[in-house]
This record gives structure tokens, sequence and C-alpha cells, in this order.
């Protein structure tokens, strides 16, 4: 049952917010067919249609209407073919998977294949990519390997944010959300000139809050979980002493209270899905975990200056990030009853059903200070020439103190994770012919990790482990021009990730003070091999670019989560292998109907004979995969955990014009999640056989989107999906967020 609650606290929340509120004008340009889309993945500005990477985006008019129910960052997961995005730790730390690429580790010191880059800075630890999105002009996603330009940890792809920056003239957007839950999401940006033609400013924050409205049925508690609250803001000076010059400084930060992720016990039923006698969306009963609190607090800074010396510009990024986080959550999701759930053949009795669990756990894992700091610096020719190149260096340094314990195994555990890394990098692009543009690149790294923990009490310190490696990588890519509208490429591509040290199984075992020898895991490298087409038609009121990728990934990382002590640790594939298809199309099929489109197709396999896991911590899975002599599942050929077989979403705009001022319109959008694995041995019961979400929009904008009102519904179906498990003591599973419906209210200057 829907809960709609009503407090004062949130409607002066929306009330003050609402004094500086903006707004989002329609994606489409009506009168001449669809707009130039620019990206900058070759950290250039450049025409969509004329990069030979695949690359797509998602404007700030969609990715603010996905946000109108609270959502945050995985609301991209399926929205754009081949990316998906999930969380077993709440808002605070996403995972992110492009082309079947990703980490499930759920440790907050983990590294992913998948980089997250807010305003050209990376975001390498996984609470700052969670890092609340706002004023939001572009997001730009680079599929396959983008290891030249963007480093290690860029084998899968990069997830670009760019937000609006100040400007010369006076402007204002913004937009305000209010729906079930008391829910509310409200979002402005105000900037203009200082000192006209030489200082800008542009002020931006966001407030986000949720009323907790999920029951503790085992303390006989209503409404203590569920609900978040997240504030932050944004501060960016732009100076332009002379046309040759200019200096942007940002300045960011966000204060976050909420609830972790919501583990479910035997949510999942045997032989696979909800299982619909236990689950129930409204209620958990935790026996621990109190109520699963989670916070966050980060702030950083960034400086970037351009300088153009004619013909040639100097670019040179300077960044520092620091982030505090602190998670606790009752993973085994139920209580410890008469009955154990180990014995599926004597449940418990109502009206905890199959809540019971063999015996407790609960974790946390805490971010007690993270500094991170890079420094890049680039050299690039201007313009549009015939031969375009860029060089230059970078340097990232990471330090983070985390706590952690496991469940049943105190002590709490202190563990120090510093990493080190610079590179030199280059590109070049040469016009062979008008038709004919050759592109390569190549970047050296160095990588350098250290690792050191302390068990308290009784105080002991574990050998220091390190980990460090060099690597090469490039990419070779060539675009032909077809004809007017029709581009053809090709693209071959070498990436790597750099090495992984996981320390949480420090916290989950008796540890004896030595390191274990899967603790470590060596660097993966992938070889991308791309093709496809880019083309526009229809006097431009249709685009339509599809691909077709195969990659192998060598020493590919994986880590094993899992089992009856639920141990979490990092171990290299021999090899694996990815292939599949994407497709991007829009079109405007009328002044007043427009509608997009993506699709993908990817398979995944892991090749080693040799590689075996611990599988179904509870007994109670049905385990797919052969099993060798130790009972432990061979997992040789399976999918990747997580990479979705397809992916597809939609969406579709109406307007119909009132007067002379404005129009109605409906709108909405869809994304479809096919069948997912979510551990790396397969079972009937850890996997999803796919989601469906979806969201509508009816509303009225006026004088070409300066004012815009609109009803809305996400998960318009109120779908419970799947989204994760955890291979425990119990079928535990973790599901989508609720039905959301509101009303919504945007506003702009001209």
């Amino acid at each position: 049952m829907t809960k709609l609650h009503i407090s004062t606290r949130a409607l002066l929340a929306a009330g003050t917010s609402a004094a500086a509120l903006t707004c989002a004008t329609s994606a489409l340009a009506q009168d001449q067919g669809l707009d130039t889309i620019i990206v900058t993945t070759q950290k250039r500005e450049e025409n969509q249609q004329e990069v030979p990477i695949s690359v797509e985006t998602m404007s700030d008019e969609r990715f603010a209407a996905i946000q109108a129910a609270g959502e945050d960052i995985l609301a991209l997961a399926a929205r754009i073919p081949s990316l998906y995005a999930e969380s077993s730790n709440g808002r605070l730390a996403p995972r992110f998977y492009i082309r079947g690429l990703g980490n499930v580790d759920f440790d907050v010191a983990a590294s992913q294949p998948v980089s997250i880059v807010m305003d050209e800075v990376v975001q390498e630890n996984v609470v700052l990519k969670s890092a609340p999105l706002f004023d939001v002009q572009q997001v730009e996603v680079s599929r396959g390997p983008q290891g030249t330009l963007f480093g290690r940890n860029t084998p899968a792809g990069v997830v670009k944010f760019t937000t609006r920056k100040p400007t010369d003239e006076f402007e204002a957007i913004g937009q305000i959300a209010y729906g079930t839950f008391n829910t509310v999401t409200a979002q402005a940006g105000v900037g203009g000139p200082l000192v006209q033609d030489l200082l800008s400013v542009r002020v931006s924050g966001l407030y986000q809050r949720r009323d907790d409205w999920v029951d503790n049925a085992f303390t006989n508690e209503d409404d203590v979980m569920g609900g978040y609250e997240e504030l932050a803001g944004r501060l960016q000076l732009l100076f332009t002493p002379g046309d040759q010059l200019s200096i942007l400084l940002n300045v960011h930060g966000r204060d976050y209270e909420g609830t972790s992720a919501l583990f479910r016990a035997n949510a999942i039923q045997q032989g696979g899905g909800l299982d619909p006698n236990n689950f129930d969306r409204d209620t958990v009963a935790y026996d621990g975990g109190q109520n699963n609190p989670q916070t966050a607090e980060g702030w950083g800074g960034s400086a970037k200056v351009d300088w153009d010396f004619g013909g040639v510009t100097l670019t040179s990024i300077t960044a520092f990030e620091n982030a505090e986080s602190f998670s606790l959550g009752d993973i085994d999701g139920g209580f410890v009853g008469a009955n154990s759930f180990f014995d599926p053949m004597s449940p418990p009795s109502p009206p905890f059903f199959q809540d019971t669990i063999a015996f407790p756990a609960e974790t946390q894992d805490s971010i007690d200070d993270l500094d991170q700091f890079t420094q890049e610096i680039r050299i690039a020719s201007n313009g549009d020439n015939i031969f375009d190149w860029q060089f230059g260096f970078y340097y990232f340094d990471s330090d983070a103190l985390v706590s952690t314990f496991g469940p049943g195994f105190p002590p709490l555990t202190t563990l120090r994770h510093e990493n080190d890394s610079w590179a030199i990098f280059g590109q070049a692009s040469y016009d062979l012919s008008d038709r004919l543009t050759l592109t390569a690149g190549a970047r050296y790294t160095e990588d350098d990790r250290d690792f050191d923990a302390v068990l308290l009490p009784p105080g002991v310190t574990v050998n220091p482990t390190s980990a460090d490696d060099e690597d090469f990588s490039w990419d070779v890519s060539a675009l032909y021009r077809v004809a007017d509208g029709l581009n053809i490429y090709g693209r071959v591509a070498r990436g790597f990730r750099g090495p992984t040290i996981q320390g949480r199984d420090v916290a989950f075992a008796a540890f004896s003070g030595t390191t274990d020898p899967q603790t470590v895991a060596t660097s993966e490298t992938i070889l991308s091999f791309e093709g496809g087409f880019k083309s526009e038609f229809a006097e431009n009121r249709a685009r339509l670019n599809a691909n077709f990728y195969y990659y192998t990934v060598d020493d590919q990382q994986f880590s094993i989560i899992g089992g009856a002590m639920n141990t979490n640790q990092v171990v290299n594939a021999d090899e694996g292998v990815g292939w599949g298809f994407e497709v991007d199309a829009e079109a405007l099929l009328a002044d007043n109907f427009f509608v997009s489109a993506g699709f993908s197709y990817n398979n995944t396999e892991i090749r080693d004979d040799m590689l075996a896991t611990a599988p179904c911590g509870s007994g109670l899975c049905t385990v797919l995969d052969p099993l060798n002599g130790l009972n432990q599942a061979l997992i040789d050929g399976n999918p990747f955990p997580n990479a979705p077989e397809l992916t597809f979403n939609a969406f579709a705009e109406y307007t119909h014009p009132f007067n002379d001022h404005g129009e109605f319109f409906v709108n909405t959008d869809w994304a479809i999640q096919g069948e997912t694995n979510f551990l790396l041995y397969e079972t009937a019961e850890f996997r999803s056989s796919g989601n469906t979400e979806g969201g509508v929009r009816l509303g009225y904008r006026a004088n070409s989107g300066v004012y815009e009102a609109a009803f809305f519904a996400r998960n318009i179906l109120d779908a419970e999906n799947l989204k994760g498990g955890i291979d425990f003591n119990n079928l535990t599973g973790f599901v989508n967020e609720p039905r959301v419906v509101g009303f919504q209210l945007t506003l702009r200057t001209n």
C-alpha cells in the first residue's frame, strides 16, 4: 500500500527551494530537425557523429525528469545501451558495468573498470562515484576501452558528467518535485557576470529527501527505514582576464544521511524469483543493524586553467576530493528464530514467515578519511585542422582509511589503502582526405598500491601488502565519410585495470597476521575491436547509430563473494570474452512527436578451466554449475556477474499546441534489463529473468519552455524487480525503488 506523509519540514524545504526555481526546455529542435550533439570523449569538443568511438549521451532534460522521484546516479541503469548500474550498499557505493564489464565487489575501497568523471575530474572511490548530481548539462557514456586519454581503470568505458558553467549572461535554471513518501527533489542553478567580460559566477544546489516508509516487524517499529536526506552545493567562478586565458574554479560539497541497502531474508524462493508469500516491500524483520543507518560528508575543489598561445592551448586541471562515510547493515536480512531456514521442511510461523535465519550477521563499513589529489597537464592543437594532436601528463594520489567488521568476526579492523599513479599520453588525428580520418593514441602508466591493516583489539598489525604495475594503453581508429550524413568507423583499443588489493577478507576471517594470496589480483588487460556506422537522414530529422564489438580480457579480475562465511576475495581468471552490438536511434516523426530508443546485446563468457568458488552458503540454492572434488562450483563458461544479456530503452514525447504561447505534452520512458546472473556461479535463485521499469509525465509548458508544470509517475507499474542477492546463510535479496507519483515544476530564464 502506498504511503503519503506530509511533514512541516518537507513543506518548508520545498517552499524555500521554490524561490530559486528554474526549468529545462524540450529536447526537440522542432524547426530545423534534431540538435547536433557535442561530445568530449576525446577531450575536445566534437560532433558525436564525427567521433570514431561508440558514445551516447543523455540530455539535462531527460536526466532531470528521471531524478524527479528522488533517484540518484543508479537511475542511469539500462537507460543507455550496454550501461548497467547497481548497488548492495544503498546510495553510497554504486557499481557500474559497460558491455558486461564491471566489479561486483561491495568493498568501499574496490576498484572498478568503469570510470566516473565529474567536470573532467575522475571520481575513483565508490563513495566519490555516488556524489549527488545536479545542475547537469549532459551525461556522456563512452563505451569500450578509454585508456589512452583517461588512464587505467577504464577498460570498460567512461561515464562523464558535465555541469553548467558560469557565463557572461544572467541565467537561472532549476526544478522542484514533490511526491509519494514526502519525496522532495529541488535543484537550482543561478549564474551571470560579476564583472562584465572579466569575472562570472554560478551557484547551484540540490536538496533531496524522503520519509522513512519501511517497517521493522521484529522490533514492531513503523516507518524506520528507507528514507534519506541529501544537501549539496557548488560554487564556480570563471576568470577571463583576456582572450587567451581563462581560469575556472569549482568548489563543491555534500551532506547525506539515510538508509543503507534493505536486505530481505529468503525473499528469493527456491527455484527462482521473489517469494510472493514472504516478500513485502514495506516490511523487513531485522534483529540487528540498528535499522541500517548510513551517512556521508564530502567536499572538493578544482582549478582548470586554459591558456591559448595561438594555435596551441595549454590546459591544467588540479583537483582535490575529501570524503567520509558510514554504513551499517543487517546483511542476513532477518532474525534468529526457533527454526533455522537451513531446514526448509520446518519453516517458521507467521507473521515472520521465512524471515528467520540460522545466525545473525551485520557488517559496518566506514571511510574515516579519504583524500584524493589529481593533476593533469596537456597541450593540444586548436581548431579543426588536417592534423590535430594533444599530449600530456597525469598524476593521481589517493589515501583512504577504512574501518570494517564482518559477520560474527570482531574486532573492528582499520585498513589503509594508498594508490599512486602517473602517466604520459598523446593522441593525433590526421585527415588523409576529405573523407578519411585516422586517429591513434598511446599512454604509459605506472600504478602503485599499498595496503596495511590493524586489528583492534588486540592491535595486531598485518604485514604490509604492495602491488604495482606499468602498462601501455593504445588505440587506433579510422572514420570514413561515405556520404553526407553517413559515416563508418573502426577502432582497435587496448586498456588495462591496475592491480587490486582486497582488504576486506582481513575483517571477514580470523586473520593470522600474514597476507592472504587471494588478497591481491594482478592487472587485467583488454583488447577490443569495434566497428559501426553513424547516420543522419530525413533532412536531419532522424539519427541511427549502430556498432558491433568483440573483446578479450586477459587475467580478468573477479571478486569471489559469499559462501557459508560470506568471504570476499579477489582472483584473476585466465580470460574473459565479450561480444555484442548496440543500436541508438532517435527521430522527429512530426514537429510535435519525438521518439528515441536504444538496444544492446551483450554476450560474456568466463574462460578458466580451473577457477572455482564455494557455492550457496545456505545450502538452499539450485546450483547449475558442475562441482569439483572440493564441492566447489566450476565457473568456466559462465557469463560475467551483473552483465545483462539485453538492455532496451525508449522515450517518446507528444506535444499539442495551446494558444500562441504554450503546449500540452505527454512523454514516457522505459528501461528493460534482460537476463542477469548476480554471482560468479550460476543458480536458479541468484539471477533475474528480466526487469522492466517505466515513467510517465503529463504537463504544460509555456514560452518555449520558460515555464513547465507536470504530473509524473516513476516505476509506474510498481514493478517489484529483484536487483541482487547475497550468498550467505539464506536466500537474501534486494529490490528496486517503489512507485512514486508526484508533481514537478520547472522554470528558466530565456
